[in-house]
């Protein structure tokens, strides 16, 4: 029996580093939401002619501005790309869910409870 999933597929990946296509700021994936799951008040806040559809895979983001000032972004899967800067992302929450790797990969921290 096939299994059908009307949700989208996600394009990015949690520990991938993207830039958003029109503001230029970058940042590390760490969550997915399959479709929009935020405030209509968030959404609402977002001028018009760039408001993104609801109906596509959003990212929570470990972000830093253009000088570097480090924040949580949310951001639609149409206004990511992927970021081959090769620059480190800092950012003070990375490393509660990430651990550096040798080629400066992010890998997921594994959870012990």
């Amino acid at each position: 029996m096939a299994y059908s999933n009307s949700l989208p597929t996600a394009k990015f990946h949690i520990g991938m580093p993207v830039r958003h296509r029109i503001y230029g700021f970058r940042g590390v994936i760490f969550d997915v939401d399959p479709e929009f799951d935020n405030t209509e008040e968030w959404y609402d806040g977002i001028p018009e002619d760039v408001r993104p559809r609801k109906d596509q895979p959003f990212y929570h983001l470990f972000a830093e501005t253009t000088d570097k000032s480090p924040y949580i972004a949310y951001v639609s899967e149409q206004n990511l790309e992927p970021d081959d800067d090769g620059d480190p992302i800092h950012h003070p929450g990375l490393s509660e869910y990430f651990d550096v790797q040798a080629d400066g990969s992010l890998s997921l921290r594994s959870k012990m409870n």
